[in-house]
């Protein structure tokens, strides 16, 4: 008499990594998603840095210049000043949540990538931690980029600025993992055109990139205090301008730490659900 074959739950059966059993975080395997990043960065590194300098300049023109003969101080600095660390800011923001938002929709639906990967011994936190970390790297080259077009401009900044670099790959690293979450949750492309309008356009703007958050309504202060991208505008403009004790910036990076947190365990949860459950 022969034993009927058990067969595998619809959830899991089409997909190898939901049969293997639960194993330890490996960094290395993040290791090698890195590199995998850094092999196709060096096919379209060109588009990334004409962005980066092409981006800033518009900015630079619109804003400071424009608004500049307008309004000669804000927050006790120049104008130009002011906005030239908001759009250090805004290069962080659409350099990390773009490409975590528009390549993890793609690569799950379109390019099927992460059925590739996760048919290898990659876990779904490995690949999501991967991916995120490489566009926080990626996104230095971004804010270095935009820095030198700020001195460019004439924008002094202090010896503090290369404290940029770091600011920048914590900011990254959420950002790009919120994309991770919101495109594991979209189902075609036309919901792209949702999160930018109602989430990242918002984000941008009510953040102190381009004017202070104490001349907008009391409930409009307590979104942009609760925006992380307000948190590093003002890390950059401390580290560009000085500091003002060391209060103020703990805390910044104390916000900016528990959003990487709630953001990282998002993406996983939902990425996870899109791939495997």
């Amino acid at each position: 008499m022969t034993t009927p074959t058990r067969q595998a739950p619809a959830s899991a059966a089409g997909h190898p990594s939901a049969e293997r059993p639960a194993r330890r975080f490996e960094p290395a395997v993040v290791g090698a998603i890195l590199y995998r990043e850094w092999r196709v960065f060096r096919r379209v590194w060109f588009s990334t840095a004409f962005g980066s300098i092409v981006e800033p300049i518009v900015y630079f023109v619109a804003f400071g210049f424009g608004f500049g003969a307008l309004v000669a101080e804000v927050a006790g600095m120049s104008y130009f000043d002011f906005m030239a660390t908001g759009t250090i800011a805004i290069g962080i923001l659409f350099s990390s949540v773009f490409p975590g938002l528009i390549n993890g929709y793609a690569r799950r639906t379109e390019k099927h990538l992460y059925d590739g990967q996760l048919a290898a011994p990659v876990t779904v936190a490995e690949l999501v931690t991967g991916e995120a970390l490489w566009h926080a790297l990626r996104v230095t080259v971004v804010a270095g980029v935009t820095v030198l077009v700020a001195l460019a401009f004439g924008v002094r900044m202090g010896p503090g600025i290369v404290l940029v670099a770091p600011i920048a790959v914590v900011t990254g690293f959420g950002f790009a993992a919120t994309g991770a979450a919101f495109a594991a949750k979209l189902r075609s492309w036309h919901g792209i055109d949702i999160v930018i309008s109602g989430i990242i356009a918002p984000m941008f703007v009510v953040a102190g990139t381009f004017f202070p958050l104490d001349g907008l309504p009391g409930w409009a202060q307590a979104v942009g205090y609760a925006n992380p991208l307000y948190h590093c505008v003002e890390l950059l403009r401390g580290a560009a301008f000085g500091f003002e004790g060391l209060l103020a910036p703990l805390g910044n990076l104390a916000a900016l730490a528990a959003f990487n947190l709630l953001a990282w365990l998002a993406a996983v949860r939902l990425v996870r659900r899109a791939l495997i459950d």
